[in-house]
């Protein structure tokens, strides 16, 4: 908490060392056409698609050995948490989001920092799984970041001044905010955090020049979506697949953000846990928790929805992005590694599922998938209702996958030259039980305990190449400590992700053959880019150990506490003899 207390004693300072040429303005056509484009990264993904694929091919499988180090920036001293951000490159610079909800200007080239803004922090602030954010995004001439007291704001990107701040709701509810916005025909849209104090999940759409809401989708059944500041129709049914009136404080938070398909018009976020943890409270599917929902980014409206997880009991969040792809046959297909260990194919349009099968080596909660993709659950591995014993602790049960899943906040990677999707994957356990559990505002919300254990003494993160046609895992490069940063892929046949133990490394796309690291001093929890400038392919990644593992991780925490805390920026290019 004193470090809250000094950001927020410090927040709101503005440093500003740039001059001010005149910015080109990043477009609606910029965005859509961003994973093609390699001048630049305007987005959360390298296209709103999510792919993380690069068409460069300057650094390639064949002289990725002379890729050195250029520059690195540190974040500061005081503030050295989980960096789990995605830089985007424009017109020059690099804006890359911190810790405890700040973000930097830097000279793409070189590292200069041009200006730096940190959001004033009141005390009080409960984000559940630390002080992380995980990107900007760039519209116009603004750069667009939430906050942890869910508040989101926009700034110039010549020199870090506030333009525009909006309010996205209560903290002292339990509402933050981590994710990296994501930008569809001018609207910036977001979601919330906040899934163990009860808070109600839901996506906005804003006016990216003003921050003016549009429209507000909620993503638990029974609330009221808006438009243009009217009623616009109620997500579901009332009490269709909730009890009561626990729909009120359901969860279902949107706090990993979203990708967006120009071609279906349609945004997909995925959707957290439902609260509280204890399923028992809360018989049904409790929708839209623990799913993808698709919405039609014109009108504000759920289009189609699949559930992973009905009647979640094991806080399976669904919130991992879906990636969406196109089939040789021309068709929009979407690809999701779910927290709870299964794969899923969906068609993008209309959410009709085609395939599914797990990326992990070990599943407990279900055996399978049934034909429509729901799981075929294992009874016996549910925790127990308290209420069926002495009413303070229901009976425990050994779950695999952990809650913190098969595959977390990490995105994944798809490569159209391979077909394969790039799946950092962990292999871990939990034990698991029930508690009484009632909704307090602010308070945790969880009902449940926990202590997350290792289940092969050799590994526990693996990077995976998945075939979403054959459901086959084609290779793996395994690692000791959980995997938590995410993935990149290019056309020059290579995949770049990070380690907890601070490597940035390079693989072989068909072969996993690792062709590359670099030791970056602390463990690197977030996704690389890449971008070309002045006819150079450039490779960027923070670094800096945090993130939920350490919280929440238990035996794994214990573990892995040897790994130090950091906060730089690294930036890599080709040494001059290479080619």
């Amino acid at each position: 908490m004193k470090r809250i207390l000094i950001s927020a004693l410090l927040g709101g300072a503005m440093l500003s060392l740039a001059g001010t040429p005149a910015v080109a303005k990043v477009t609606d056509k910029d965005i859509e056409n961003d994973a093609a484009t390699t001048g630049d990264v305007v987005s959360w993904g390298l296209g709103t698609r999510g792919q993380r694929y690069s068409p460069l091919a300057k650094i390639n499988t064949k002289n990725v050995g002379d890729l050195v180090p250029v520059w690195s920036f540190s974040f500061g001293g005081e503030k050295q948490r989980g960096q789990e951000s995605q830089p985007v490159v424009h017109n020059g610079k690099m804006f890359v989001t911190g810790s405890y909800s700040r973000i930097f200007a830097l000279d793409a080239k070189t590292g200069k920092k041009l200006w730096q803004y940190e959001h004033r922090l009141p005390e009080g602030i409960m984000p559940c799984c630390d002080v992380v954010n995980r990107g900007a995004a760039l519209y116009d001439n603004l750069v667009i970041f939430g906050t942890l007291d869910a508040q989101l704001v926009a700034l110039d990107q010549d020199t870090g001044k506030v333009v525009w701040k909006e309010k996205l709701d209560d903290y002292a509810a339990g509402y933050s905010y981590t994710a990296a916005p994501i930008i569809a025909k001018g609207l910036v849209l977001t979601g919330v955090s906040g899934g163990e104090f009860g808070i109600v999940g839901r996506v906005d759409a804003r006016d990216a020049k003003t921050g003016k809401l549009v429209w507000s989708r909620p993503t638990v059944e029974g609330h009221m979506g808006t438009k243009d500041g009217k009623d616009n129709g109620i997500s579901g049914t009332t009490n269709a697949s909730w009890p009561g009136d626990l729909w009120k404080t359901g969860g279902s938070a949107t706090w990993l953000g979203g990708t967006y398909d120009p071609e279906t018009g349609l945004a997909y976020f995925g959707t957290g846990n439902p609260a509280p943890w204890n399923s028992h409270l809360r018989p049904g599917d409790n929708l839209f928790s623990c799913s993808t929902v698709a919405i039609d980014v014109a009108t504000g409206k759920i289009v189609w929805h699949f559930q992973g997880t009905p009647n979640d009991g094991w806080d399976f969040d669904g919130v991992n992005e879906f990636v969406t792809y196109k089939t040789k046959d021309g068709k929009v297909l979407g690809g999701k590694a779910d927290r709870n260990g299964f794969f899923y194919v969906l068609d993008a349009k209309s959410g009709k599922f085609q395939r599914g099968f797990p990326f992990v080596r070990k599943i407990t909660w279900a055996s399978g998938l049934d034909e429509n993709g729901r799981p075929k659950f294992d009874a016996g591995n549910r925790p127990g209702d308290p209420a069926k014993g002495d009413g303070k602790k229901g009976s425990s049960v050994f779950a695999v996958p952990s809650f913190l899943g098969g595959k977390n906040q990490m995105p994944m990677a798809y490569s159209p030259d391979t077909g394969y999707f790039y799946v950092p994957a962990n292999e871990w356990g939990m034990e698991i039980w029930n508690e009484p559990v009632s909704y307090k505002k602010g308070a945790a919300y969880l009902g449940a305990g926990f202590t997350i254990k290792t289940i092969d003494d050799s590994y526990i993160g693996a990077l995976r190449a998945v075939d979403p046609v054959s459901g086959k895992i084609v290779w793996e490069v395994k690692n000791n400590a959980p995997l938590w940063g995410g993935v990149l892929t290019t056309k020059g046949g290579l995949v770049f992700w990070g380690t907890p133990e601070g490597y940035l490394k390079a693989a072989d796309a068909k072969t996993g053959k690792e062709v590359w690291q670099f030791q970056t001093g602390s463990g690197v929890v977030a996704p690389p880019i890449t971008w070309d400038q002045d006819g150079e392919q450039y490779i960027a990644v923070a670094s800096g150990w945090g993130g939920a593992v350490p919280l929440w991780g238990g035996d794994v925490a214990k573990k892995v506490n040897y790994l130090n805390q950091g906060g730089s920026m690294w930036v890599f290019k080709l040494h001059k003899n290479g080619k």
